[in-house]
């Protein structure tokens, strides 16, 4: 529960979020974007992150044309590299600064450089993985409660994946840093509540193009081994973030929400 009001009217018409401002890593595309979209309908403002200015300035125009109704003072681009400290304050002041508040942060960025087995992983991929999936998502939390949560209370949600819940083989260091961090979900609630909540949500095989190696080879017998025959869609992630981050969710903390087509209901993971 943050201390952002929201008008009753707001929330029956389904703009339960007017008059927060959100932060959304990795959102020039994918989960991101979908999740900053769905936001917007909310009735929030979004700021989105990512590394290269010309896909996120595309993706901010595509979120204010299809999202915020025309309305581009409801979102701002911040260009960054997510494992910069510095690129981390800046999109976290310039959104207290244009919003007014930061009620709304989304550690949606991660990266996946190395596949295959442990024992043979490079370790500078390793600790880049880790660096960008487990320390650059705390670095965000530490800038966002500096800036306004700390005083005021928030909702916070970490992008996991059923790969940091179950053992996959092929994507093993990406697994492990995502198991890193639904622990470090689980800590930060814990010390965080009750005015901070902070969960996780863990997809499955999501159809975006940071996931393509994993299906593109036989989409159809991949989605085969799920129970919902089908992949997932960054929308089936994003609808699950607005829920989490609303008032709807407020007696939620430090949960990971599996949203995986119910793969991980038959026992295995396939070749997620």
């Amino acid at each position: 529960m943050t201390d952002v009001t929201t008008d009753p009217l707001d929330a029956l018409v389904g703009r339960d979020l007017a008059g927060r401002a959100a932060l959304v890593t990795g959102a020039s595309r994918g989960i991101g974007h979908a999740i900053a979209a769905e936001l917007l309908t909310r009735g929030a403002s979004v700021t989105i992150t990512a590394r290269k200015p010309d896909e996120l300035a595309a993706a901010a125009d595509a979120l204010v044309a299809e999202a915020a109704g025309g309305d581009a003072d409801r979102v701002l681009a911040v260009p960054g590299n997510a494992g910069s400290a510095e690129a981390r304050a800046d999109a976290v002041t310039r959104t207290v600064e244009r919003f007014g508040n930061l009620a709304i942060l989304v550690n949606n960025t991660g990266i996946n450089p190395t596949y295959g087995p442990l024992v043979d992983a490079d370790l500078d991929a390793v600790r880049k993985t880790f660096d960008t999936n487990v320390v650059a998502a705390l670095g965000f939390v530490q800038q966002a409660y500096r800036a306004w949560m700390g005083e005021h209370g928030g909702a916070i949600v970490n992008l996991a994946s059923v790969a940091g819940l179950r053992s996959t083989g092929v994507i093993a260091a990406y697994g492990a840093s995502k198991a890193a961090l639904i622990r470090l979900t689980e800590e930060l609630a814990a010390q965080l509540g009750p005015a901070i909540r902070v969960n996780a949500v863990a997809p499955a095989i999501v159809r975006t193009r940071f996931a393509t190696a994993l299906y593109a080879d036989d989409e159809e017998a991949v989605a085969a081994a799920y129970p919902m025959k089908r992949l997932g869609a960054p929308e089936d992630v994003a609808r699950l973030v607005g829920f989490l981050v609303s008032d709807a969710a407020a007696w939620i903390t430090g949960e990971t929400v599996r949203v995986d087509g119910g793969i991980l209901a038959t026992g295995t993971l396939g070749s997620a």
